[in-house]
């Protein structure tokens, strides 16, 4: 049975997530518009591989995407020596699926280069959102003593 008290923190706590989903959607609208601008860019006047390009947009954006979401979404007090190299896995995890649903649906299904690109990052934004709330930017935990280590009763 749950706890009468139970039922506002769980309401505060998903208030909470979705104020952070809300912010980390904003700071993603920046990135996408940086990671679109440099698809565009080099396949319509560059005359560039969509799916080279798209990596190259990626990229782009993920640097947008870590300034932001550092200061904005996750107000992480995590060093950058540590942050950035999580950051770095969730965000090469997440190039890996942009590469695999690009070729898949460009190159396999012969789908244009935009649509392709919106699906590619319907999935890969909520991969990113999770990757660095639960790990890249997550609240290190603090170790706190025993009551007899400590000496406090």
């Amino acid at each position: 049975m749950t706890e009468p008290r139970s039922k506002p923190r769980k309401a505060a706590a998903l208030a909470s997530l979705a104020r952070q989903f809300l912010a980390y959607v904003g700071v993603s609208l920046a990135a996408l518009a940086v990671h679109y601008g440099v698809l565009a860019a080099l396949v319509e006047a560059g005359r560039a591989d969509p799916v080279r390009a798209a990596l190259a947009g990626y990229l782009a954006g993920a640097v947008v995407s870590y300034g932001l979401n550092r200061r904005l979404t996750y107000a992480s007090a995590r060093p950058h020596a540590e942050a950035t190299w999580r950051f770095g896995i969730v965000a090469a995890i997440g190039f890996g699926l942009t590469w695999l649903i690009m070729a898949g649906l460009t190159r396999g299904f012969g789908l244009p280069y935009l649509p392709a690109q919106v699906l590619a990052t319907g999935v890969v934004v909520f991969w990113n959102f999770l990757g660095h709330r639960a790990w890249t930017f997550a609240v290190r935990p603090v170790p706190v003593l025993s009551e007899e280590a400590s000496g406090v009763r």
